[in-house]
């Protein structure tokens, strides 16, 4: 592993902790070369393909899938981890399925389930722009079947 301070390709590995339930391993490396600690990662990758309402396909993207839940949480009291947690069980759900491709109407219906359990608020938040309110009506439905 190169290191990202001095790019030394020596290094030792300080500790391994399995992560993700068993999906991923975090491992804390020393270089040899400068002494300095860093992180990385290590998962099996299944590469998953989105496939949009308009026929487009895009590689998926945790980050993409954070930012549209960090929007949906703004000024909300959840924690980091919780929302990590959240990313990593949809994209675990993806991976399990049969297709590496996968519709964006599925991810968004996952989302909203597990942000329903976590925070009603930003559940509406995420609702309302995911299924595309047109007017306060549609809005009031969805409160009242909560």
């Amino acid at each position: 592993m190169k290191c990202p301070f001095c790019n030394n390709l020596n290094d030792r590995v300080v500790d391994s902790r399995i992560i993700r339930d068993g999906a991923a391993i975090r491992r804390r490396r020393e270089c040899l070369g400068c002494q300095r600690r860093y992180t990385t990662y290590e998962q099996t990758q299944i590469p998953l393909i989105v496939l949009k309402e308009d026929g487009r396909r895009e590689p998926f993207s945790r980050e993409k899938l954070r930012r549209g839940v960090n929007i949906a949480l703004t000024k909300r009291p959840v924690p980091t981890e919780a929302v990590d947690r959240l990313i990593s069980e949809v994209e675990d759900a993806c991976q399990r399925l049969e297709n590496p491709e996968v519709p964006a109407r599925l991810i968004g219906q996952m989302v909203m389930e597990k942000l329903k359990a976590l925070d009603e608020v930003a559940y509406i938040r995420f609702a309302s722009v995911y299924r595309r309110f047109k007017d306060v009506g549609e809005f009031k439905r969805e409160l009242e079947k909560m």
